[in-house]
């Protein structure tokens, strides 16, 4: 059986999915984009502000399904500029403990939803 988890401190959906689905201990969190919950707009112009707008919105639904980024067990970067690689990832890393970092792939996209700059998913396990 699946749970819907939607909060309102992270972007809502803009399309046909939710946020997150809880199945059994495991949850899966949609992509998030650099959009502020609180007013709507784009987080642009500066990478690692992007990402760490990313990563505020999946904590936002991390914490509404019970669970912190000790629980993730796998990330999926996409982004448009590998180039920026450096800057995601420093910011991406201040929110794990490197012993513990879950498992990731970062790919290099030709454009992502509303043409943002970084798109990021995660598996989270209770």
């Amino acid at each position: 059986m699946k749970k819907i988890i939607n909060t309102k401190n992270a972007p809502a959906p803009i399309g046909p999915y939710n946020q997150a689905i809880l199945t059994g201990n495991t949850l899966y969190i949609s992509g998030q984009i650099p959009l502020d919950p609180a007013t709507g707009k784009l987080i642009e112009g500066d990478i690692a502000k992007e990402t760490k707008q990313c990563m505020e919105n999946l904590s936002a639904i991390l914490n509404e399904a019970g669970m912190t980024f000790e629980n993730v067990v796998k990330s999926s970067i996409f982004i448009s500029d590998m180039n920026q690689f450096s800057e995601i990832n420093t910011v991406y890393a201040s929110y794990f403990d490197a012993a513990n970092a879950p498992a990731r792939e970062t790919v290099e996209v030709a454009n992502l939803p509303k043409f943002v700059n970084v798109e990021i998913s995660m598996i989270a396990v209770l």
